[in-house]
């Protein structure tokens, strides 16, 4: 699980304005990464401006998804991440990183800004953080414990059932061994009744 960009923009009436970005490009060669980051770019900006205001989506391309949620204030997030990482923890991701941007960042910047004149700090933070979506997301965390109790559970029932067919055998021996008792104790009693003395 991996997740590449996250892009902060303003949805203009034509054209997508880049306010903010972060990139993790260490699993892409050096000689690729200037490309890549264009490509990131670039398609971060044109998946801005074909989503509607108040709305999310999902986008795949290739083997990465682009996960974008565009405000109703036209205020614009994009995660790009690999297929296997969590889609709700993106969109978690794109909630708390504009909530918090639309607070440190005045709405009369957003039009005219640039990734130079912005200042927000926070976007290499929440890119490194959230690369773990476990570490990152609680509702992730919990699940993944639920799984790794459900793991443990079934090898657990698994080792019981195999251990299940021992105890058969032990219970079959001890209900012959009951009967054996049973019938001890009674020779015992009516040996031990000739002796007694009144």
């Amino acid at each position: 699980m991996k997740l590449y960009s996250i892009s902060i923009h303003h949805k203009g009436a034509t054209k997508a304005n880049l306010l903010k970005s972060a990139y993790d490009l260490s699993s892409f060669s050096f000689f690729q990464r200037s490309s890549v980051q264009e490509f990131m770019t670039f398609t971060s900006a044109l998946i801005v401006e074909r989503t509607s205001q108040g709305s999310r989506a999902s986008v795949k391309e290739q083997e990465y998804l682009c996960h974008v949620y565009v405000r109703n204030d036209n205020l614009s997030a994009v995660v790009i991440a690999d297929t296997e990482y969590p889609q709700r923890v993106c969109f978690t991701l794109l909630d708390k990183v504009l909530e918090e941007f639309s607070r440190q960042v005045n709405s009369i910047d957003w039009p005219s800004g640039n990734p130079d004149t912005i200042n927000y700090k926070a976007l290499d933070i929440h890119l490194s953080k959230y690369q773990n979506p476990r570490e990152a997301d609680a509702m992730t965390k919990v699940q993944a414990e639920l799984d790794e109790t459900k793991i443990i559970l079934h090898n657990t029932m698994e080792s019981l059932l195999e251990r299940g067919e021992k105890l058969d055998d032990l219970v079959a021996k001890s209900e012959h061994l009951g009967n054996q008792s049973k019938a001890f104790y009674k020779t015992a009693r009516k040996q031990n009744s000739c002796c007694e003395i009144m």
